[in-house]
């Protein structure tokens, strides 16, 4: 069988067990959502966030791009954003990075001058994303093979894009009215399944 085919088998195995069990299971769902979290993570297959969180369906609001990158100029980011934070009035935000990430690791490899002729988006955003860790990739020296090395490099970026996160307007404009919105950085450990919490914040930041 093809893979797709057998998700599409899949699919209609779980909905008819849903259905067996609660007969209003997803037509309850149909008048809207009302999700508490958006959740912005990485693309990576491996890093699932309804599996990971064990959520159930209308819990959370997902955005997922390579290597879970906040950009003012990524529209379908920033659209999604405004949705959650204006209209669906969510009150976390969870940025998830992951240990092993292949975003991370490119930048790692990519030599400096590398991302100045980037010619495809992909290059384009590993070279960005080398760009937010130049300083911590500079203070490596010879030493970049260890996997905790890469952890920390994940953890170093995670807190980049966790800055620039608060720092967005639709952001600091839903606490300057005083809306409810706390941001959370973690990220996931791929070896163990668990999330590990590195910051968390629900105030402005200083100006």
């Amino acid at each position: 069988m093809n893979p797709v085919e057998s998700l599409f088998a899949r699919n209609r195995s779980w909905a008819s067990r849903h259905v067996a069990g609660d007969p209003s299971f997803f037509t309850r769902h149909i008048a809207g959502q009302k999700p508490h979290t958006l959740w912005l993570g990485c693309s990576d297959s491996r890093v699932a966030p309804e599996l990971l969180t064990g959520s159930r369906i209308g819990e959370l609001f997902v955005h997922r791009n390579i290597a879970n990158m906040i950009s003012q100029d990524d529209e379908s980011l920033m659209s999604v954003l405004l949705y959650a934070v204006d209209v669906l009035n969510v009150t976390n935000i969870i940025l998830c990075g992951h240990y092993g990430c292949g975003g991370v690791l490119a930048a790692l490899k990519m030599k400096e001058s590398a991302g100045l002729s980037a010619c495809n988006p992909l290059e384009r955003r590993v070279s960005a994303l080398r760009q937010g860790l130049e300083a911590d990739i500079s203070g490596l020296g010879g030493c970049q093979c260890h996997a905790d090395v890469a952890d920390k490099l994940v953890e170093a970026h995670l807190r980049v894009q966790f800055e620039r996160l608060q720092a967005l307007p639709v952001v600091q404009q839903a606490w300057g009215q005083q809306q409810s919105l706390t941001l959370w950085g973690c990220v996931f450990d791929i070896g163990s399944g668990q999330l590990k919490e590195l910051m968390r914040t629900h105030g402005r930041t200083e100006e």
